[in-house]
């Protein structure tokens, strides 16, 4: 899960949305041997998203499966970059944020490491009626985001 600027002590409304759809996408899979990472570094003098957003997934939503903390990067670049160790040996990789920006990290992770974008399969990350009210809003902010990709690259398929 990647983390949205964070300054304050507890996650944010983004960032608890995007636990709540990171978790939604674990229990989609059934799985225990899941292994939930949570990205993003501290905004500011406060604690890391990453740390903000794990607090939340375990006192909030009673999460209580395998967790890492990427508590380093600033960028989605970083975010991606910073958790492909983390990555290895998995058979299976989601990445949960809003639709555009997971867009946008695997993008980069198919830039970076392309044998494991070959591991991508879409998160549950999109429910319709979710943010109605501010999606268009979204909407042109993640186009605004995507625009230094390439083509090819915009196409969710994986």
């Amino acid at each position: 899960m990647l983390g949205y600027r964070n300054p304050q002590p507890t996650a944010n409304f983004i960032n608890r949305w995007r636990v709540r759809a990171g978790l939604r996408s674990v229990s989609a899979d059934n799985g225990r041997e899941t292994r939930v990472i949570f990205s993003g570094g501290a905004t500011g003098t406060g604690a890391a998203e990453a740390q903000l957003m794990a607090d939340y997934a375990k006192s909030v939503l009673r999460f209580d499966g395998t967790v890492f903390l990427e508590d380093k990067s600033r960028t989605t670049w970083e975010n991606v970059t910073n958790v492909i160790p983390l990555l290895e040996d998995v058979d299976r990789i989601k990445i949960a944020s809003q639709p555009a920006h997971a867009l946008k990290a695997r993008a980069y992770l198919r830039r970076q490491r392309p044998d494991l974008a070959e591991r991508l399969v879409l998160a549950d990350d999109y429910h319709p009626g979710e943010w109605l009210i501010v999606k268009p809003l979204l909407a042109l902010y993640g186009l605004w985001t995507l625009r230094r990709l390439k083509d090819d690259e915009r196409k969710i398929s994986l």
